[in-house]
């Protein structure tokens, strides 16, 4: 069974840099595996934290399995990620550098059928990147254009 993707952070790359990539773990409750099975999850303003030496996932949204009755379900509760601990400590020292943070990229179900998170370890992209990417992407288009002009010609 191929690993199935539940969701995706399309906005992280518009916003981001992204440095590096970890995969993790993370823990959730049945009900919660089931709605994100349906593929009821938004990454959306989301993030990763570390906290007390622990990993935490703040701010996605699980909305609520309509089968199961869930009294006091908060959908974006907090929810703690799995990684080897060095792999965490490594985090928490770079993430205390100005301008670096967690974002998830996206979640998904590996060929084991396990929830995972994929991590990116991010600077966030200042206006002035943001323009001088669209400008190169605008150049590069053009050049395929006249390449692409040139062979048919």
């Amino acid at each position: 069974m191929p690993e199935r993707i539940v969701a995706v952070n399309r906005k992280a790359q518009h916003d981001f840099e992204i440095l590096e990539t970890y995969e993790a773990g993370i823990v959730l409750t049945g009900p919660e595996v089931k709605s994100l099975r349906q593929g009821k999850v938004s990454l959306a303003e989301a993030y990763a934290k570390v906290n007390k030496g622990e990993l935490w996932l703040y701010n996605m949204h699980i909305a609520p399995y309509d089968p199961v009755l869930q009294r006091n379900y908060d959908p974006r509760q907090p929810r703690k990620l799995l990684m080897h601990r060095r792999e965490i400590d490594r985090l928490m020292g770079l993430t205390q550098q100005r301008g670096l943070t967690l974002i998830p990229l996206r979640v998904y179900f590996n060929e084991r059928g396990y929830a995972k998170v994929e991590l990116g370890l991010a600077r966030g992209k200042r206006k002035v990147d943001r323009r001088r990417e669209i400008i190169e992407r605008e150049m590069k288009r053009e050049v395929e254009r006249a390449l692409r002009g040139r062979r048919s010609s």
